[in-house]
């Protein structure tokens, strides 16, 4: 296009097109990031940028959708009462994790009681770390170990009635929130007391209180009594593999 000649759109794209496109390289590429797009046209670009965005976008909603369902669920549960909850099934961990739950309570400043049933024979390590609570725990193991150790049903039979007789005076002390009773569904199991007597008294806890019990094969008129039922089902135990009871994990 020649110096002062009038200028046109037409004649200006026409002219531009006779001069040949030089791709920039080097250096001056990797200052102006045309490097980026030497092997790649721009659309790839651009499409990938829209695909993430969308995906994002996408996840956003989802996630927004699920709260929206979740917050009208919570808000839908107004009921507040203290729960019958029982540990039950051949797994390991039901009084574990009856005692971590115990341990919440603790937290939350609960005054707590244990009665044990079928167990006695040893310091567990939940019972030493759970007495440093002191005052706000109150502890009985009135078992004398399990029923084939003591091989005398008169025994087990007199110790569960002890047992009991702590669980009654704690289940009426307006203090105590909550209760463990460990391997009470043992003690059922061998008819060392009156099944029906002790799941009426379940049934009729005040109000406020969570009792919570342990022990493998539980009644099945205490899990229809029961608010919340777990099963612990063994999948892989290390004691089948020859590996022994340890301090810290079983005891």
């Amino acid at each position: 296009m020649a110096v002062g000649s009038p200028t046109t759109v037409a004649g200006a794209a026409a002219e531009c097109t006779a001069f040949p496109i030089i791709p920039v390289k080097g250096t001056v590429a990797r200052l102006i990031g045309a490097a980026r797009l030497d092997d790649k046209p721009f659309a790839p670009h651009c499409a990938c940028m829209t695909t993430a965005n969308d995906e994002d976008a996408r996840h956003k909603a989802k996630m927004a959708n699920r709260k929206a369902i979740q917050d009208a669920e919570v808000a839908a549960k107004t009921i507040e009462k203290g729960l019958l909850i029982v540990h039950t099934g051949k797994g390991k961990g039901k009084s574990t994790a009856a005692f971590g739950l115990m341990l919440r309570a603790l937290g939350r400043g609960f005054r707590c009681g244990v009665v044990q049933f079928g167990k006695g024979a040893w310091q567990s390590g939940e019972r030493s770390a759970i007495e440093k609570f002191g005052a706000q725990v109150e502890w009985h193991t009135l078992g004398e170990g399990f029923t084939w150790e003591t091989q005398d049903r008169a025994r087990d039979v007199a110790a569960a009635e002890r047992a009991w007789a702590a669980t009654t005076k704690m289940m009426a002390d307006p203090s105590i929130r909550m209760i463990v009773l460990d391997e009470l569904n043992i003690t059922l199991r061998y008819d060392h007391l009156d099944a029906a007597m002790v799941i009426a008294a379940l049934k009729a806890k005040r109000a406020d209180q969570h009792i919570v019990v342990t022990g493998r094969n539980a009644k099945q008129e205490l899990i229809e009594a029961a608010d919340l039922v777990t099963e612990m089902t063994p999948v892989k135990h290390h004691f089948a593999a020859g590996v022994k009871a340890q301090e810290g994990i079983e005891f």
